[in-house]
């Protein structure tokens, strides 16, 4: 069935549920990124992450034939290129030398409502007051969770600010992709972003694993956790994540990465050891409770931003 058969609810939930797929992918990012600088310099895991993803986009454009981007578009997908390709892997690889899985996942719960926020000055996308409160809410329900379980004891505040930067460029990032999708396929977007940072990150990954490599004892484990970064958080993730916020709107539709968080404490209790209580249980409600009243805020308007 097309888009243009379904009712406005029924592309909202569609879109939700695109959301939610890309969500899921993206969620393995911290805990991964963790892993992998274990056994790599964490520049390398940024640009090595791109490169795979890089290489899967090629294949994938080659197969079908789709033609360079016009010219108008370059600019907005080297925006996003600087935030999801360089900005957020960067500073997150940097920041989890000196912190944990756990703390940076509960700082980067702030990321929906940044998201949204900048959704609302750079595509004009209106939402109501109730919105606001809805997202408020949610956010404010997993800092209250990181407090409750010690997550605010990070002993190095610059591993904070990092994180801080990292959940700014990946908004921001979002927003600018999410704005191309008005004119192409989010699947089509992420693979000339990641297209165009090839010719920077393939040879800097090179220099820094003949430079780097030998102060490291890299593991199967780790290059494993650095080839599904590529494939997952880096590439395939934004396919769904791109399409849902193309369908649900960016403000809405980003609130839905509220469960990211409570979705990286899990794999990181899975992956990394650390403790899930009752109390994540808990919280996981509060945040789906309020990204349900998120969706059933009535949204005011959409004006669509100035060429």
């Amino acid at each position: 069935m097309s888009i243009a058969a379904l009712t406005d609810r029924q592309v909202q939930l569609r879109g939700l549920s695109w959301a939610f797929l890309g969500v899921l992918l993206f969620s393995f990012s911290v805990p991964l990124t963790k892993i992998a600088v274990g056994g790599f310099n964490p520049f390398l895991t940024a640009t090595g992450r791109a490169v795979v993803a890089g290489v899967l986009a090629v294949v994938i454009l080659s197969v079908n034939r789709v033609p360079w981007p016009a010219r108008h578009l370059v600019r907005p997908l080297l925006l996003t290129m600087i935030g999801a390709v360089f900005g957020w892997p960067i500073l997150i690889a940097i920041a989890l030398q000196y912190t944990t899985s756990a703390h940076v996942a509960v700082i980067a719960a702030f990321m929906p409502l940044s998201t949204a926020i900048i959704a609302v000055f750079r595509t004009h996308e209106k939402v109501s007051a109730k919105f606001w409160l809805a997202a408020s809410v949610g956010t404010a329900a997993l800092v209250i969770f990181a407090l409750g379980r010690g997550g605010a004891t990070s002993p190095n505040y610059w591993a904070d600010l990092l994180v801080v930067g990292a959940i700014l460029f990946s908004s921001w990032c979002y927003v600018e992709g999410a704005s191309v999708t008005k004119v192409m396929p989010g699947w089509q977007v992420i693979s000339w972003v990641v297209i165009f940072a090839l010719p920077i990150t393939v040879p800097a990954s090179l220099v820094l694993w003949f430079t780097t490599s030998g102060d490291y004892q890299t593991t199967s484990t780790q290059w494993l956790a650095l080839i599904l970064l590529g494939f997952s958080s880096m590439y395939f993730g934004f396919f769904a994540w791109y399409r849902g916020l193309s369908l649900a709107g960016i403000a809405r539709g980003s609130q839905v990465q509220q469960l990211q968080a409570l979705l990286t404490l899990l794999w990181s209790a899975l992956l990394l050891g650390e403790t899930v209580t009752w109390l994540t249980v808990l919280a996981a409600g509060v945040v789906i409770a309020s990204v349900i009243w998120a969706q059933h805020s009535r949204r005011v308007e959409f004006i669509a931003p100035e060429e």
